[in-house]
């Protein structure tokens, strides 16, 4: 893990974020409030509330989309992005994680693989005019 300094480069705003990702300012602040991660406050800037988030949540917010393409729950996120920036889980519970997320995409794989097989077998089907309505 990288560690990331407080500097203009490296530090965004909200809508600098959303533009960067393509996720709306509404989602990046639901997916704050649902702890999947969080922005800080410059300490020495007192006259207003930005909040200012770094290369570290760019990355998060790029993993968040592919989950969820994938159909994983914002749970389920939350349980990988948790094993994977909290130090206060031990090595071997997040090897547990990331495991169980493994075995739980090959299955979706596997479902997916059956439903494009079925959906193969429709189309061969209906272009050899095979079955109800196939004229």
């Amino acid at each position: 893990m990288v560690c990331f300094y407080f500097t203009a480069k490296n530090m965004k705003l909200i809508n600098q974020l959303s533009k960067e990702t393509g996720i709306p300012i509404g989602t990046i602040r639901f997916y704050e409030k649902s702890g999947l991660f969080s922005g800080e406050k410059k300490q020495e800037v007192t006259t207003n509330n930005y909040v200012y988030y770094g290369d570290d949540v760019v990355e998060k917010l790029r993993f968040i989309q592919m989950a969820k393409a994938v159909g994983f729950t914002l749970a389920e996120i939350k349980e990988v992005v948790d094993a994977w920036y909290q130090k206060k889980i031990s090595r071997n519970a997040k090897i547990e994680v990331l495991d169980r997320k493994l075995i739980q995409i090959d299955a979706k794989i596997s479902e997916l693989k059956a439903v494009k097989k079925q959906i193969a077998i429709c189309k061969f089907n209906i272009e050899n005019g095979v079955g109800p309505n196939n004229n």
